[in-house]
């Protein structure tokens, strides 16, 4: 039994991460879920939020979208987004920009059903 799943994030401008991961945590429309290796079949509109990700060597990797869609089979997760800032960086002042790009990305979505403030406290731990 496999125990990594591919993981796909890709915007209109292109593909942003393409692994190997150990599990993903999705911000889909009815709350967050987790996918790992052998998950059942499922497709599932995604919200503003933070995806979680856990790479083989058990590093996290973050990605702060605005919306779209996820398609999970046993053994792939593609996700399509409209936008996406990953909050990984080489040093604190990279890090610091991609955090504020991240905060006006999801502050730039109006839906009603979820909270800012928890989406941008996520983003901001990644610091």
């Amino acid at each position: 039994m496999d125990n990594t799943i591919k993981l796909s994030i890709v915007t209109p401008t292109g593909e942003i991460f393409s692994h190997e991961v150990k599990s993903v945590v999705l911000p889909g429309k009815d709350g967050e879920f987790g996918v790992l290796p052998n998950h059942s079949l499922l497709v599932s509109t995604l919200t503003v939020g933070v995806i979680e990700i856990t790479n083989i060597d058990n590093s996290i990797d973050a990605v702060a979208i605005n919306w779209g869609y996820a398609k999970v089979s046993e053994h792939s997760v593609d996700v399509l987004v409209d936008g996406a800032v990953s909050l990984n960086a080489d040093d604190h002042s990279e890090l610091s920009n991609k955090i504020q790009e991240a905060k006006i990305l999801v502050n730039s979505v109006q839906d009603a059903s979820v909270s800012m403030a928890a989406v941008e406290a996520k983003i901001a731990s990644f610091k």
